[in-house]
């Protein structure tokens, strides 16, 4: 009974109980959508720099962690490739050579890291290969040993497909060396400081450029099934390689996972902030009703009906209003989402540097969980059943005398 008298008593006045729940259900809207968001910008994020530039898995030498030096090499690096490949969770494993070095063309020059690497075993690890805009990824040539570049790189030194270019290094005997290659591709990631400063040759002509052991490597890139198996592959193989260092992506990159840790921290305070201004708008509205429902109120508590009901019937009302708004703002909120979870929303008209520059796509596409829709909900039920307490406890307070003289 007293659940359809509520009810009812929400469609009174329709155009007051109308604004309040339009302004909860755009508000629920704005929150949904924005979580929804900046979750797929993250998630964009981690999956480019996973794919792009880190791989699941990395496994160095512990002094080439804490120092990025040429020397600080292992040499069984093929055997371990072999065997890491065997396992369930690995999809693609590569092994790399990397080189600090100088890259001149005609006229400038630059510092960069020079990646050595096998074209075949690194395109299923990367995807270098699929980001060209020119050329070809490494294709052997006759006279030339090939160089693929970023194509910041390749603005700054003002080369294109087809040009020639100096790397300078030191080899492991500390003598610098020079040599020429032949730009074979050029390529572009999300990342601008990452294609500024990358480039790949071939690892047969880094080893012997740099005058390493065959079969040194300096780092193993492991792709995974999935980043959530990280964890568990990451011990198996500290136990079997105890002196090698084997580092997940969210080790070499924290700043990554900290950005999402805080993101969603961050998300939720903004949905807090969002339903506690509509929960006063609630608050308002419901003091407005109490008000001008003295007399009513005092009738129905004067034949008999107790404070128990009246305050369980002021609340019902303000659940109501607020769960009817919080349900329209949520079908609202994660239809518009999952439409753009495949369409995307394109951004390169007016943020396209400064989003490359920080590393993220110009087509963000949104990522929405039942999870997120799930905790959104109960914070709405909560706004309605906080927001109901203080009209409810004001309606309590009246005296049926009094209220039967009021002229509302």
């Amino acid at each position: 009974m007293i659940w359809s008298v509520s009810w009812k008593n929400v469609w009174r006045n329709k155009t007051r109980s109308g604004v309040v729940i339009t302004a909860v259900s755009l508000g629920v809207l704005a929150g949904v959508f924005s979580m929804a968001f900046m979750k797929g910008m993250a998630k964009q994020r981690v999956d480019s720099a996973i794919k792009t530039e880190t791989s699941h898995i990395q496994i160095h030498t512990p002094e080439y962690v804490n120092v990025n030096d040429l020397e600080n090499y292992f040499t069984n690096s093929e055997e371990l490739r072999l065997n890491i490949l065997s396992k369930p969770s690995a999809i693609a494993v590569s092994r790399r050579i990397i080189v600090n070095s100088i890259i001149s063309s005609a006229e400038k020059g630059s510092g960069i890291r020079l990646f050595g690497i096998e074209p075949e075993q690194e395109s299923q690890v990367t995807n270098i290969k699929d980001k060209l805009i020119e050329g070809n990824y490494l294709e052997p040539l006759k006279r030339s040993r090939p160089i693929v570049i970023g194509s910041a790189l390749a603005e700054k030194l003002d080369v294109k497909s087809g040009s020639k270019l100096v790397v300078g290094l030191v080899d492991i005997n500390s003598q610098p060396i020079y040599f020429q290659f032949r730009v074979v591709g050029i390529f572009k990631t999300l990342s601008t400081p990452f294609d500024e400063a990358t480039a790949f040759v071939n690892y047969s002509d880094l080893i012997s450029m740099t005058k390493l052991p065959e079969g040194s490597a300096h780092e193993i890139a492991l792709l995974l099934n999935d980043k959530e198996a990280s964890t568990e592959l990451a011990l198996e193989l500290k136990k079997e390689n105890a002196e090698l260092s084997v580092m997940e992506w969210i080790e070499i990159l924290p700043e990554l996972k900290y950005m999402t840790e805080t993101m969603d921290f961050y998300m939720y305070i903004f949905i807090f902030i969002i339903l506690l201004a509509l929960g006063f708008g609630i608050v308002n509205t419901m003091l407005m009703v109490v008000l001008e429902r003295v007399k009513e109120l005092g009738m129905l508590m004067s034949i008999g009906m107790n404070k128990r009901r009246v305050f369980s019937m002021i609340m019902l009302e303000t659940v109501f209003l607020s769960l009817t708004g919080g349900v329209i703002g949520l079908v609202l909120g994660a239809g518009i989402s999952a439409f753009f979870t495949t369409h995307g929303l394109d951004f390169s008209g007016l943020y396209k540097e400064g989003l490359e520059a920080l590393g993220y796509n110009t087509i963000v596409y949104t990522d929405i969980s039942p999870e997120m829709i799930f905790t959104i909900a109960i914070m709405v039920i909560l706004t309605g059943v906080l927001a109901s307490v203080y009209p409810a406890i004001k309606a309590l307070k009246l005296n049926p005398a009094e209220a039967l003289r009021s002229d509302n």
